[in-house]
């Protein structure tokens, strides 16, 4: 997966001022029904997708960040809800463990021969997605407030709570650190990244036997616990969208973000000018000393429903490639992702994803049942945040939890 961003982003940069052009929609017939999530990038991927919509070709998106709370659910049924669910590394699993996505290679070599190949998300021999950006968590911060206390930008967790209590002292702000600790799929995240960045491995080697209680496990609970100490007390509730809220508030001065957000942060319709001119972007963070940096790398692409006609599965492929055309870059639209797409120009918003890349960040963990390791994290740790479980129980609950979906669905004993 390191490989597959890697090239993707070094290819990007390659053919950037390409004159490629797909030809039009295409489309005769059929029905497109979209499910993503709500950031930028995927609302410029949708509009692009919907652009063929006219003549009986019905396209409609439903963008949310509950977007993989309802996904599966509304590919399940026959016909699927949706045509097409937008996806990333962790998401697509569940897809494909439901078996509610069809592989894409007859209309691939119909239609999508010119699609270039860094972008086909090859399992198992088959192409289950196309993807269009690389994304990856990094350092956001407030270069005015670290520059008038004398801060620099904190290269590592420990030199960011460091910084906190700096910003704290200064009385600039109550809660300087921001996350997306939401409890669930945001939280795991955190501690995936937290976790990667103490050198931890989730599973005994190649098997799917769980291996997170350990004394990695309990560092970077407890890293999360410090920085916690910095966040709104409401910080269980904070997503993306909120903890972003709360930079373009004032209130967060540091805080490690996805790059896909970077662009709205620093745009003239949340913040006001003398903050969003001031929001900067770092490389990843590191944390312990394993030399690691505690992020993962991320793809982000479009799937096709396997409930669904064939007329409909052909529709949706073509109103997708359309939303990932190079049609879609212009200058507002060119900073909003590291696009995996022919004329794409590198931005400064962008920074931060190339330096995880160039940190040499793992990817996230493409396995089967590491879905369900995400889910058991997300739904158990933030006990311990509050204090009503100590590390070791903590993480024997997320081991048994995990334990058990794993056995239900056939990957252990």
């Amino acid at each position: 997966m390191n490989k597959i961003l890697q090239g993707a982003v070094v290819s990007a940069m390659m053919i950037a001022g390409s004159t490629a052009a797909y030809a039009g929609c295409g489309i005769d017939s059929g029905r497109v029904s979209i499910v993503g999530n709500e950031f930028p990038a995927i609302q410029t991927v949708a509009k692009g997708a919907m652009d063929c919509a006219g003549e009986g070709i019905v396209v409609k998106s439903n963008l949310t960040a509950d977007h993989q709370k309802i996904n599966v659910a509304g590919m399940q049924g026959n016909p699927a809800e949706y045509t097409t669910a937008i996806i990333a590394n962790s998401s697509i699993v569940a897809l494909m463990n439901e078996d509610v996505i069809r592989p894409l290679d007859d209309l691939v070599a119909k239609h999508g021969q010119d699609i270039p190949k860094n972008q086909l998300i090859t399992v198992n021999g088959k192409v289950m997605a196309v993807a269009f950006m690389a994304n990856a968590q990094h350092l956001a911060y407030r270069k005015d407030v670290l520059a008038e206390l004398d801060i620099a930008p904190p290269k590592s967790y420990e030199e960011l709570l460091d910084a906190a209590e700096k910003v704290r002292a200064a009385g600039k702000s109550e809660y300087p650190v921001g996350g997306a600790y939401k409890a669930g799929w945001n939280l795991a995240q955190e501690f995936v990244n937290m976790y990667i960045g103490h050198g931890g491995e989730f599973y005994n080697g190649s098997t799917a036997e769980p291996a997170i209680n350990n004394e990695q496990g309990v560092a970077a609970l407890n890293m999360m616990k410090s920085l916690s100490g910095y966040m709104n007390p409401d910080f269980l509730t904070h997503d993306s969208n909120a903890t972003g809220a709360e930079m373009e508030a004032g209130n967060v001065i540091m805080m490690n973000m996805w790059g896909s957000r970077i662009g709205k942060l620093q745009d003239d319709e949340g913040a006001p000018p003398e903050i969003a001119t001031n929001i900067e972007v770092a490389g990843p963070m590191m944390v312990g000393d394993s030399g690691v940096p505690a992020t993962t790398l991320w793809w982000d692409g479009w799937t096709v429903a396997k409930n669904i006609s064939d007329e409909d599965a052909e529709a949706t492929f073509l109103a997708m490639k359309n939303g990932i055309s190079p049609s879609i870059l212009n200058d507002e639209t060119m900073g909003q992702a590291v696009w995996m797409i022919e004329g794409y120009e590198p931005a400064a918003v962008n920074q931060g994803v190339f330096a995880s890349i160039a940190s040499g960040a793992t990817a996230y963990p493409m396995l089967p049942y590491h879905g369900l390791m995400h889910t058991a994290l997300g739904n158990e740790i933030a006990d311990f945040l509050t204090g009503k479980e100590d590390a070791a129980k903590t993480l024997a609950d997320v081991e048994a939890a995990y334990t058990a979906a794993a056995q239900e669905k056939g990957f252990l004993n």
